[in-house]
């Protein structure tokens, strides 16, 4: 496994799940691969993507997919649950508040990175723990560093105008 996905994976402690054998980096982005796939893309060097998405590098760090944090929830020990509010702000972007966690796991420490899931335990996105869970009562405590509305503000603002239901 590449070293920059490794030390991604193992900021939330999940870095030993994903076979490395079945991992393949291509122009900086990264896929999981049955060994069937693997073989057909071994021999074939026209394909630009196979198997499931994992992530790439962007700026010398890893940018991951939602599919990768979906497939490490289960194996992240770094996790918060969020209530209702926070999960609907988190998805808009917003960092989360002390007063929006519902429960920790992990590292709750300065520095360490945590999935941030909500209460039916689905993936969000992920933030940075910005003040001590423990120490903290309230204000921001993990910054948002990316979250599953990333694809709705990457959008085109002209195309979302032009379906505004007010116009039906």
């Amino acid at each position: 496994m590449n070293g920059i996905l490794k030390r991604f994976l193992g900021q939330f402690g999940a870095e030993a799940f994903l076979p490395k054998e079945m991992i393949i980096e291509r122009n900086g982005e990264f896929f999981l691969l049955s060994p069937d796939l693997k073989e057909i893309s071994e021999k074939n060097a026209w394909w630009c993507h196979a198997g499931t998405y994992l992530g790439k590098i962007r700026d010398k760090r890893f940018s991951p997919s939602f599919p990768l944090l979906f497939m490490i929830v289960e194996k992240a020990k770094n996790r918060v649950v969020v209530d209702d509010k926070s999960a609907w702000l988190f998805i808009c972007g917003r960092d989360i508040f002390r007063q929006g966690i519902i429960q920790a796991a992990g590292s709750i420490m300065r520095g360490s990175y945590t999935l941030v899931l909500n209460r039916h335990g689905e993936c969000l996105g992920f933030g940075r723990i910005v003040k001590n869970l423990d120490e903290a009562s309230e204000g921001v405590v993990i910054k948002n560093m990316f979250d599953l509305g990333d694809f709705l503000r990457r959008e085109n603002p002209a195309k979302a105008k032009s379906l505004n239901p007010s116009k039906f």
